[in-house]
Protein backbone atom coordinates (compact mmCIF):
# COMPACT_ATOMS: atom_id res chain seq x y z
CA UNK A 1 0.00 0.00 0.00
CA UNK A 2 1.01 3.27 -1.04
CA UNK A 3 1.06 5.89 1.78
CA UNK A 4 1.17 9.60 1.46
CA UNK A 5 2.78 10.47 5.00
CA UNK A 6 6.10 10.62 3.86
CA UNK A 7 8.69 13.71 3.76
CA UNK A 8 11.08 14.83 0.50
CA UNK A 9 14.26 13.59 0.60
CA UNK A 10 16.87 15.92 3.04
CA UNK A 11 19.70 15.09 0.44
CA UNK A 12 20.66 13.72 -2.64
CA UNK A 13 21.47 10.41 -0.33
CA UNK A 14 17.98 10.46 0.48
CA UNK A 15 16.48 10.75 -2.53
CA UNK A 16 18.46 8.08 -4.28
CA UNK A 17 17.46 6.20 -1.18
CA UNK A 18 13.83 6.92 -1.67
CA UNK A 19 13.43 6.29 -5.40
CA UNK A 20 14.44 2.69 -4.99
CA UNK A 21 12.79 1.88 -1.15
CA UNK A 22 9.30 3.10 -1.67
CA UNK A 23 7.53 5.56 0.97
CA UNK A 24 8.02 6.52 4.11
CA UNK A 25 6.14 8.25 7.00
CA UNK A 26 6.12 12.29 6.47
CA UNK A 27 5.54 15.15 9.13
CA UNK A 28 1.96 15.77 8.97
CA UNK A 29 0.80 18.74 7.34
CA UNK A 30 4.00 19.08 4.66
CA UNK A 31 1.61 17.50 2.19
CA UNK A 32 -1.53 20.47 2.37
CA UNK A 33 1.29 23.24 2.82
CA UNK A 34 2.80 22.02 -0.42
CA UNK A 35 -0.22 21.45 -2.07
CA UNK A 36 -1.57 25.74 -0.20
CA UNK A 37 1.37 27.37 -1.93
CA UNK A 38 0.40 26.73 -5.72
CA UNK A 39 -3.68 26.30 -5.00
CA UNK A 40 -6.09 28.61 -4.01
CA UNK A 41 -7.25 28.16 -0.31
CA UNK A 42 -10.76 27.07 -1.48
CA UNK A 43 -9.41 24.22 -4.08
CA UNK A 44 -7.49 22.17 -0.61
CA UNK A 45 -10.26 20.52 1.32
CA UNK A 46 -9.05 19.00 4.81
CA UNK A 47 -11.87 18.43 7.20
CA UNK A 48 -12.20 14.62 7.61
CA UNK A 49 -15.89 15.33 7.58
CA UNK A 50 -15.82 16.33 3.54
CA UNK A 51 -13.24 14.08 2.83
CA UNK A 52 -14.68 11.17 3.99
CA UNK A 53 -17.59 12.04 1.54
CA UNK A 54 -15.28 11.61 -0.98
CA UNK A 55 -13.67 7.76 0.03
CA UNK A 56 -15.78 5.95 -2.46
CA UNK A 57 -17.70 5.62 -6.08
CA UNK A 58 -21.14 3.50 -5.59
CA UNK A 59 -19.76 -0.26 -6.13
CA UNK A 60 -20.27 -2.84 -2.91
CA UNK A 61 -17.60 -5.05 -1.81
CA UNK A 62 -14.67 -2.28 -2.36
CA UNK A 63 -12.54 -1.36 0.14
CA UNK A 64 -11.78 2.44 -0.11
CA UNK A 65 -9.33 4.16 2.82
CA UNK A 66 -9.41 7.97 4.13
CA UNK A 67 -8.12 10.45 2.21
CA UNK A 68 -5.22 12.82 3.58
CA UNK A 69 -6.73 16.02 1.34
CA UNK A 70 -9.19 17.11 -1.47
CA UNK A 71 -8.22 18.77 -4.17
CA UNK A 72 -10.62 20.20 -6.48
CA UNK A 73 -8.68 22.26 -9.24
CA UNK A 74 -10.27 24.25 -11.89
CA UNK A 75 -7.26 24.63 -14.12
CA UNK A 76 -4.33 22.54 -15.71
CA UNK A 77 -1.67 24.47 -13.86
CA UNK A 78 -3.15 23.31 -10.70
CA UNK A 79 -3.27 19.68 -11.67
CA UNK A 80 0.20 19.99 -12.95
CA UNK A 81 1.04 21.27 -9.53
CA UNK A 82 -0.94 18.44 -7.59
CA UNK A 83 1.30 16.30 -9.47
CA UNK A 84 4.23 17.73 -9.09
CA UNK A 85 3.74 17.36 -5.46
CA UNK A 86 2.34 14.23 -5.66
CA UNK A 87 5.91 13.06 -7.18
CA UNK A 88 8.11 15.01 -4.91
CA UNK A 89 6.55 13.76 -1.76
CA UNK A 90 5.59 10.26 -3.31
CA UNK A 91 2.13 10.69 -2.26
CA UNK A 92 -0.89 8.47 -4.25
CA UNK A 93 -3.49 10.42 -6.19
CA UNK A 94 -6.56 9.31 -7.03
CA UNK A 95 -8.71 10.93 -9.66
CA UNK A 96 -12.56 11.53 -9.42
CA UNK A 97 -15.18 12.43 -11.68
CA UNK A 98 -18.67 12.08 -10.11
CA UNK A 99 -18.07 8.59 -8.51
CA UNK A 100 -21.08 6.88 -9.94
CA UNK A 101 -18.77 4.03 -10.95
CA UNK A 102 -19.57 0.37 -9.91
CA UNK A 103 -15.75 -0.86 -9.51
CA UNK A 104 -14.29 0.83 -6.63
CA UNK A 105 -11.70 2.40 -9.68
CA UNK A 106 -12.19 5.79 -7.99
CA UNK A 107 -11.97 5.07 -4.07
CA UNK A 108 -9.58 6.34 -2.29
CA UNK A 109 -6.47 4.77 -0.49
CA UNK A 110 -5.27 5.67 2.61
CA UNK A 111 -3.44 9.11 2.96
CA UNK A 112 -3.84 9.77 -0.88
CA UNK A 113 -4.58 12.82 -2.40
CA UNK A 114 -7.66 12.97 -3.89
CA UNK A 115 -8.00 14.70 -6.87
CA UNK A 116 -11.45 15.97 -8.03
CA UNK A 117 -12.04 17.48 -11.54
CA UNK A 118 -15.40 18.11 -10.85
CA UNK A 119 -14.61 21.93 -11.16
CA UNK A 120 -12.94 21.47 -14.66
CA UNK A 121 -16.38 21.44 -16.46
CA UNK A 122 -16.22 24.01 -19.40
CA UNK A 123 -16.98 22.99 -22.89
CA UNK A 124 -14.22 24.61 -24.21
CA UNK A 125 -15.55 24.62 -28.32
CA UNK A 126 -17.98 23.39 -30.16
CA UNK A 127 -16.81 22.68 -34.14
CA UNK A 128 -19.80 21.73 -36.98
CA UNK A 129 -17.58 21.79 -39.59
CA UNK A 130 -15.11 19.41 -38.00
CA UNK A 131 -17.69 17.83 -36.38
CA UNK A 132 -15.72 17.93 -32.52
CA UNK A 133 -16.36 19.59 -29.11
CA UNK A 134 -13.49 20.18 -26.64
CA UNK A 135 -14.33 19.82 -23.16
CA UNK A 136 -12.76 19.44 -19.61
CA UNK A 137 -12.73 16.30 -17.72
CA UNK A 138 -15.67 17.52 -15.31
CA UNK A 139 -18.72 18.61 -18.18
CA UNK A 140 -21.01 16.23 -17.16
CA UNK A 141 -22.25 13.62 -20.08
CA UNK A 142 -26.16 15.09 -20.49
CA UNK A 143 -24.76 19.08 -20.28
CA UNK A 144 -22.21 18.30 -23.47
CA UNK A 145 -25.53 16.54 -25.05
CA UNK A 146 -27.98 18.98 -24.45
CA UNK A 147 -25.27 21.40 -25.79
CA UNK A 148 -24.46 20.06 -29.15
CA UNK A 149 -27.81 19.20 -29.80
CA UNK A 150 -28.22 23.36 -30.56
CA UNK A 151 -25.86 22.54 -33.31
CA UNK A 152 -27.65 20.36 -34.99
CA UNK A 153 -24.75 17.70 -33.72
CA UNK A 154 -24.98 14.27 -31.72
CA UNK A 155 -22.52 12.89 -29.08
CA UNK A 156 -23.89 9.12 -28.57
CA UNK A 157 -22.51 7.57 -25.51
CA UNK A 158 -24.95 7.70 -23.08
CA UNK A 159 -24.03 5.70 -19.77
CA UNK A 160 -27.50 5.67 -17.58
CA UNK A 161 -26.04 8.08 -14.67
CA UNK A 162 -25.44 10.08 -18.00
CA UNK A 163 -27.40 13.18 -16.29
CA UNK A 164 -24.00 12.69 -13.63
CA UNK A 165 -21.42 11.12 -14.86
CA UNK A 166 -18.64 13.09 -16.52
CA UNK A 167 -16.39 13.09 -19.46
CA UNK A 168 -13.62 12.22 -17.13
CA UNK A 169 -15.09 9.68 -15.98
CA UNK A 170 -16.65 7.81 -19.16
CA UNK A 171 -13.34 7.88 -20.70
CA UNK A 172 -11.21 6.52 -17.39
CA UNK A 173 -13.78 3.50 -17.47
CA UNK A 174 -14.21 3.59 -21.21
CA UNK A 175 -18.44 4.19 -20.64
CA UNK A 176 -20.33 2.75 -22.81
CA UNK A 177 -24.81 2.80 -22.68
CA UNK A 178 -27.96 2.38 -24.65
CA UNK A 179 -26.59 3.54 -28.21
CA UNK A 180 -23.99 1.25 -27.99
CA UNK A 181 -25.35 -1.36 -30.35
CA UNK A 182 -25.16 1.26 -33.60
CA UNK A 183 -22.52 3.99 -31.98
CA UNK A 184 -20.44 2.21 -29.93
CA UNK A 185 -18.85 3.19 -27.03
CA UNK A 186 -16.49 6.01 -25.35
CA UNK A 187 -13.21 5.01 -26.95
CA UNK A 188 -14.64 5.41 -30.75
CA UNK A 189 -15.52 9.58 -30.22
CA UNK A 190 -12.04 10.47 -28.06
CA UNK A 191 -9.69 12.17 -30.54
CA UNK A 192 -7.44 13.64 -28.84
CA UNK A 193 -6.33 14.58 -24.66
CA UNK A 194 -4.08 16.75 -22.94
CA UNK A 195 -2.61 14.20 -19.89
CA UNK A 196 -1.29 15.87 -16.85
CA UNK A 197 1.56 12.77 -16.21
CA UNK A 198 2.51 11.25 -13.13
CA UNK A 199 5.54 13.91 -12.72
CA UNK A 200 3.51 17.18 -13.66
CA UNK A 201 4.69 17.56 -17.67
CA UNK A 202 1.51 17.94 -19.80
CA UNK A 203 1.48 15.44 -22.76
CA UNK A 204 -0.82 15.93 -25.84
CA UNK A 205 -2.20 13.02 -27.56
CA UNK A 206 -4.07 12.21 -31.03
CA UNK A 207 -5.91 14.84 -33.45
CA UNK A 208 -8.75 16.63 -33.97
CA UNK A 209 -8.92 15.56 -37.62
CA UNK A 210 -11.01 12.90 -39.33
CA UNK A 211 -7.42 10.93 -39.98
CA UNK A 212 -5.00 10.51 -38.30
CA UNK A 213 -2.15 7.47 -37.98
CA UNK A 214 1.37 9.53 -36.93
CA UNK A 215 2.72 7.16 -33.81
CA UNK A 216 1.46 4.80 -31.66
CA UNK A 217 -2.20 5.34 -30.58
CA UNK A 218 -1.74 6.57 -27.17
CA UNK A 219 -5.09 8.25 -27.21
CA UNK A 220 -6.35 4.80 -26.50
CA UNK A 221 -3.81 3.67 -24.33
CA UNK A 222 -5.30 6.61 -21.79
CA UNK A 223 -9.40 5.51 -22.60
CA UNK A 224 -9.78 3.11 -19.59
CA UNK A 225 -6.81 3.07 -17.91
CA UNK A 226 -8.80 4.47 -14.79
CA UNK A 227 -6.70 7.28 -13.89
CA UNK A 228 -3.67 5.06 -14.15
CA UNK A 229 -1.69 6.73 -16.44
CA UNK A 230 -2.24 10.26 -15.89
CA UNK A 231 -4.82 12.65 -15.30
CA UNK A 232 -6.86 13.68 -17.97
CA UNK A 233 -7.52 17.73 -18.53
CA UNK A 234 -9.01 17.77 -21.82
CA UNK A 235 -10.58 15.65 -24.41
CA UNK A 236 -11.10 16.42 -28.26
CA UNK A 237 -14.72 14.47 -28.81
CA UNK A 238 -15.91 13.34 -32.29
CA UNK A 239 -19.71 14.37 -32.73
CA UNK A 240 -22.35 12.98 -35.29
CA UNK A 241 -25.02 14.64 -36.65
CA UNK A 242 -28.29 14.39 -34.76
CA UNK A 243 -30.25 11.63 -35.67
CA UNK A 244 -33.83 11.52 -36.22
CA UNK A 245 -36.18 10.90 -32.90
CA UNK A 246 -36.06 7.16 -32.50
CA UNK A 247 -39.82 4.87 -32.39
CA UNK A 248 -39.05 2.27 -29.62
CA UNK A 249 -41.29 -1.43 -29.94
CA UNK A 250 -41.70 -3.21 -27.07
CA UNK A 251 -41.95 -7.48 -27.57
CA UNK A 252 -42.88 -10.02 -24.60
CA UNK A 253 -41.65 -13.53 -24.61
CA UNK A 254 -42.53 -16.61 -22.75
CA UNK A 255 -38.92 -17.29 -22.36
CA UNK A 256 -35.66 -15.78 -22.48
CA UNK A 257 -34.10 -18.11 -24.82
CA UNK A 258 -36.92 -17.04 -27.75
CA UNK A 259 -36.12 -13.42 -26.91
CA UNK A 260 -32.44 -14.33 -27.22
CA UNK A 261 -33.43 -15.99 -30.39
CA UNK A 262 -34.93 -12.99 -31.60
CA UNK A 263 -31.90 -10.77 -30.79
CA UNK A 264 -29.75 -13.25 -32.83
CA UNK A 265 -32.26 -12.89 -35.88
CA UNK A 266 -32.55 -9.19 -35.85
CA UNK A 267 -28.81 -8.78 -36.20
CA UNK A 268 -28.60 -11.59 -38.32
CA UNK A 269 -30.78 -10.00 -40.67
CA UNK A 270 -28.68 -7.03 -40.86
CA UNK A 271 -30.66 -4.55 -38.75
CA UNK A 272 -28.94 -1.50 -37.66
CA UNK A 273 -31.29 -0.03 -34.00
CA UNK A 274 -30.15 2.80 -32.03
CA UNK A 275 -31.24 0.57 -28.89
CA UNK A 276 -31.96 -3.23 -28.32
CA UNK A 277 -32.11 -4.07 -24.69
CA UNK A 278 -33.72 -6.93 -22.35
CA UNK A 279 -35.37 -7.08 -19.18
CA UNK A 280 -35.73 -10.70 -17.98
CA UNK A 281 -38.68 -11.49 -15.41
CA UNK A 282 -37.01 -10.62 -12.09
CA UNK A 283 -36.54 -6.89 -13.29
CA UNK A 284 -39.87 -6.64 -15.15
CA UNK A 285 -41.50 -8.28 -11.45
CA UNK A 286 -39.49 -5.60 -9.50
CA UNK A 287 -40.01 -2.73 -12.09
CA UNK A 288 -43.87 -3.37 -11.73
CA UNK A 289 -43.89 -3.60 -7.88
CA UNK A 290 -41.65 -0.07 -8.21
CA UNK A 291 -43.44 1.58 -10.57
CA UNK A 292 -47.14 -0.08 -10.92
CA UNK A 293 -46.32 0.22 -14.82
CA UNK A 294 -49.16 -3.28 -15.39
CA UNK A 295 -46.50 -5.06 -17.21
CA UNK A 296 -47.62 -8.65 -17.80
CA UNK A 297 -46.88 -10.97 -14.79
CA UNK A 298 -46.50 -13.88 -17.34
CA UNK A 299 -43.67 -11.83 -19.51
CA UNK A 300 -40.35 -13.75 -19.08
CA UNK A 301 -38.35 -11.41 -21.25
CA UNK A 302 -39.37 -7.69 -22.49
CA UNK A 303 -37.18 -6.87 -25.15
CA UNK A 304 -37.34 -3.16 -26.43
CA UNK A 305 -36.18 -2.06 -29.59
CA UNK A 306 -35.52 1.45 -31.57
CA UNK A 307 -34.60 3.07 -34.69
CA UNK A 308 -33.63 6.57 -35.38
CA UNK A 309 -33.42 5.93 -39.13
CA UNK A 310 -35.31 7.79 -41.81
CA UNK A 311 -38.48 5.34 -41.72
CA UNK A 312 -38.57 3.97 -38.55
CA UNK A 313 -42.24 2.67 -38.92
CA UNK A 314 -41.12 -0.09 -41.33
CA UNK A 315 -38.00 -0.79 -39.35
CA UNK A 316 -39.37 -1.44 -36.32
CA UNK A 317 -42.24 -3.39 -38.36
CA UNK A 318 -39.53 -5.75 -39.56
CA UNK A 319 -38.07 -6.51 -36.35
CA UNK A 320 -41.67 -6.92 -35.15
CA UNK A 321 -41.96 -9.75 -37.70
CA UNK A 322 -39.05 -11.51 -36.53
CA UNK A 323 -39.84 -11.46 -32.78
CA UNK A 324 -42.80 -12.69 -33.57
CA UNK A 325 -41.43 -15.60 -35.60
CA UNK A 326 -39.05 -15.98 -33.03
CA UNK A 327 -41.90 -16.41 -30.26
CA UNK A 328 -43.37 -13.43 -29.14
CA UNK A 329 -46.80 -13.27 -27.23
CA UNK A 330 -46.97 -9.60 -28.16
CA UNK A 331 -45.33 -6.99 -30.55
CA UNK A 332 -46.43 -3.04 -29.31
CA UNK A 333 -44.55 -0.61 -31.43
CA UNK A 334 -44.84 3.17 -30.64
CA UNK A 335 -46.53 5.72 -33.29
CA UNK A 336 -44.29 8.59 -31.69
CA UNK A 337 -41.79 9.85 -29.43
CA UNK A 338 -43.58 10.30 -26.46
CA UNK A 339 -44.88 6.70 -26.86
CA UNK A 340 -41.45 5.32 -26.96
CA UNK A 341 -40.65 7.17 -23.87
CA UNK A 342 -42.77 5.52 -22.17
CA UNK A 343 -41.97 2.29 -23.31
CA UNK A 344 -38.77 3.08 -22.36
CA UNK A 345 -39.70 4.23 -18.71
CA UNK A 346 -39.09 0.38 -17.69
CA UNK A 347 -35.43 -0.19 -18.98
CA UNK A 348 -34.82 3.24 -17.40
CA UNK A 349 -35.91 1.95 -13.92
CA UNK A 350 -34.63 -1.27 -13.87
CA UNK A 351 -31.58 -0.82 -11.46
CA UNK A 352 -33.24 1.37 -9.09
CA UNK A 353 -36.32 -1.13 -9.15
CA UNK A 354 -33.99 -4.16 -8.12
CA UNK A 355 -32.30 -2.04 -5.41
CA UNK A 356 -35.30 -1.83 -4.05
CA UNK A 357 -36.10 -5.82 -3.72
CA UNK A 358 -33.42 -6.10 -1.02
CA UNK A 359 -31.92 -2.51 -0.23
CA UNK A 360 -28.28 -2.94 -1.65
CA UNK A 361 -27.53 -4.77 -5.10
CA UNK A 362 -23.90 -5.69 -6.76
CA UNK A 363 -24.35 -5.05 -10.44
CA UNK A 364 -22.07 -7.13 -12.83
CA UNK A 365 -20.88 -6.15 -15.99
CA UNK A 366 -20.31 -9.26 -18.23
CA UNK A 367 -20.53 -9.14 -21.73
CA UNK A 368 -20.41 -11.79 -23.78
CA UNK A 369 -20.82 -12.83 -27.74
CA UNK A 370 -24.33 -11.99 -28.60
CA UNK A 371 -24.91 -15.81 -29.73
CA UNK A 372 -24.35 -17.10 -26.82
CA UNK A 373 -26.20 -14.64 -24.47
CA UNK A 374 -29.52 -16.65 -23.92
CA UNK A 375 -27.00 -19.81 -22.29
CA UNK A 376 -25.72 -16.67 -20.11
CA UNK A 377 -29.16 -15.73 -19.07
CA UNK A 378 -29.94 -19.55 -18.14
CA UNK A 379 -26.58 -20.07 -16.27
CA UNK A 380 -27.70 -16.58 -14.42
CA UNK A 381 -31.03 -18.01 -13.84
CA UNK A 382 -28.88 -21.14 -12.23
CA UNK A 383 -26.71 -19.04 -10.06
CA UNK A 384 -29.58 -17.63 -8.43
CA UNK A 385 -31.19 -20.80 -7.14
CA UNK A 386 -27.75 -22.63 -6.29
CA UNK A 387 -27.50 -19.43 -3.59
CA UNK A 388 -30.54 -18.59 -3.22
CA UNK A 389 -31.07 -15.04 -4.28
CA UNK A 390 -33.08 -12.76 -6.50
CA UNK A 391 -30.75 -11.94 -9.75
CA UNK A 392 -32.27 -9.50 -12.14
CA UNK A 393 -30.55 -8.93 -15.46
CA UNK A 394 -30.95 -6.34 -17.82
CA UNK A 395 -29.03 -6.20 -21.11
CA UNK A 396 -27.50 -4.28 -23.89
CA UNK A 397 -28.77 -7.00 -25.52
CA UNK A 398 -27.84 -6.00 -29.41
CA UNK A 399 -23.94 -5.58 -27.79
CA UNK A 400 -23.76 -8.79 -25.83
CA UNK A 401 -23.21 -6.81 -22.48
CA UNK A 402 -25.38 -8.09 -19.95
CA UNK A 403 -25.98 -6.09 -16.18
CA UNK A 404 -26.92 -9.17 -13.94
CA UNK A 405 -27.90 -7.66 -10.53
CA UNK A 406 -27.68 -9.15 -7.37
CA UNK A 407 -29.82 -7.78 -4.42
CA UNK A 408 -29.02 -8.80 -0.90
CA UNK A 409 -29.68 -7.32 2.83
CA UNK A 410 -26.41 -5.89 3.19
CA UNK A 411 -26.63 -6.69 7.42
CA UNK A 412 -27.03 -10.51 6.73
CA UNK A 413 -23.12 -11.66 6.30
CA UNK A 414 -24.41 -14.84 5.22
CA UNK A 415 -26.25 -13.27 2.40
CA UNK A 416 -23.85 -10.71 1.75
CA UNK A 417 -21.45 -13.60 1.43
CA UNK A 418 -23.48 -16.06 -1.36
CA UNK A 419 -23.71 -12.49 -2.96
CA UNK A 420 -20.07 -11.94 -3.56
CA UNK A 421 -19.99 -15.91 -4.47
CA UNK A 422 -22.55 -15.49 -6.93
CA UNK A 423 -20.77 -12.61 -8.43
CA UNK A 424 -17.65 -14.15 -8.84
CA UNK A 425 -19.60 -17.26 -10.27
CA UNK A 426 -21.09 -15.04 -12.82
CA UNK A 427 -17.91 -13.40 -14.25
CA UNK A 428 -16.66 -16.94 -14.37
CA UNK A 429 -19.51 -18.05 -16.57
CA UNK A 430 -19.10 -15.09 -18.99
CA UNK A 431 -15.50 -16.21 -19.13
CA UNK A 432 -16.39 -19.73 -20.37
CA UNK A 433 -18.77 -18.42 -22.95
CA UNK A 434 -16.34 -16.42 -24.65
CA UNK A 435 -16.84 -13.22 -22.73
CA UNK A 436 -15.31 -10.45 -21.09
CA UNK A 437 -15.59 -9.97 -17.53
CA UNK A 438 -16.31 -6.12 -18.46
CA UNK A 439 -17.69 -4.21 -20.99
CA UNK A 440 -18.27 -0.85 -19.58
CA UNK A 441 -18.00 -0.48 -15.85
CA UNK A 442 -14.10 -1.24 -15.64
CA UNK A 443 -11.67 -3.09 -13.34
CA UNK A 444 -11.07 -0.84 -10.75
CA UNK A 445 -10.95 -2.86 -7.25
CA UNK A 446 -13.84 -5.38 -7.90
CA UNK A 447 -12.52 -7.47 -10.83
CA UNK A 448 -8.79 -7.06 -10.26
CA UNK A 449 -8.71 -10.72 -9.75
CA UNK A 450 -10.44 -11.20 -12.65
CA UNK A 451 -8.52 -9.19 -14.66
CA UNK A 452 -5.73 -11.28 -14.26
CA UNK A 453 -7.44 -14.32 -15.22
CA UNK A 454 -8.97 -13.14 -18.20
CA UNK A 455 -5.97 -11.45 -19.54
CA UNK A 456 -3.24 -14.35 -18.64
CA UNK A 457 0.08 -14.21 -17.06
CA UNK A 458 2.01 -12.56 -20.15
CA UNK A 459 -0.69 -9.75 -21.15
CA UNK A 460 -0.78 -9.04 -17.11
CA UNK A 461 3.09 -8.79 -17.21
CA UNK A 462 2.70 -6.25 -20.74
CA UNK A 463 0.61 -4.47 -18.69
CA UNK A 464 2.52 -3.82 -15.77
CA UNK A 465 5.24 -2.88 -18.02
CA UNK A 466 3.34 -0.22 -19.30
CA UNK A 467 2.16 1.50 -15.90
CA UNK A 468 6.03 1.38 -15.04
CA UNK A 469 6.43 3.28 -18.00
CA UNK A 470 3.89 6.18 -17.51
CA UNK A 471 4.31 6.05 -13.32
CA UNK A 472 7.37 4.75 -12.23
CA UNK A 473 7.03 5.32 -8.73
CA UNK A 474 3.23 3.65 -8.36
CA UNK A 475 1.46 6.88 -7.19
CA UNK A 476 -1.36 7.12 -10.07
CA UNK A 477 -4.45 5.33 -8.56
CA UNK A 478 -2.35 2.58 -6.49
CA UNK A 479 -4.07 -0.79 -6.06
CA UNK A 480 -6.46 -0.34 -9.21
CA UNK A 481 -6.59 -2.55 -12.26
CA UNK A 482 -4.00 -5.16 -10.98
Amino acid sequence: MIMSRIEAPRDEDDAAAAATSGPAPAVPGTLVDRLLAGLPADSVLTDPDITTSYANDMASFCPAGAPAVVVLPRTVEDVRHVMRTATELRVPVVPQGARTGLSGGANATDGCVVLSLTKMDRILEIDPVDRVAVVEPGVVNAALSRAVNEHGLYYPPDPSSWEMCTIGGNIGTASGGLCCVKYGVTAEYVLGLDVVLADGRLMSTGRRTAKGVAGYDLTRLFVGSEGSLGIVVRAVLALRPKPPEQLVLAAEFASASAACDAICKIMEGGHVPSLLELMDRTTVKAVNDLAHMGLPETTEALLLAAFDTADPAADLAAVGALCEAAGATQVVPADDAAESELLLQARRLSLTALEAVKGTTMIDDVCVPRSRLGDMLEGIERIAAKYDLTIGVCAHAGDGNTHPTVCFDAQDPDESRRARESFDEIMGLGLELGGTITGEHGVGVLKKEWLAREIGPVGLEMQRAVKQVFDPLGILNPGKLF
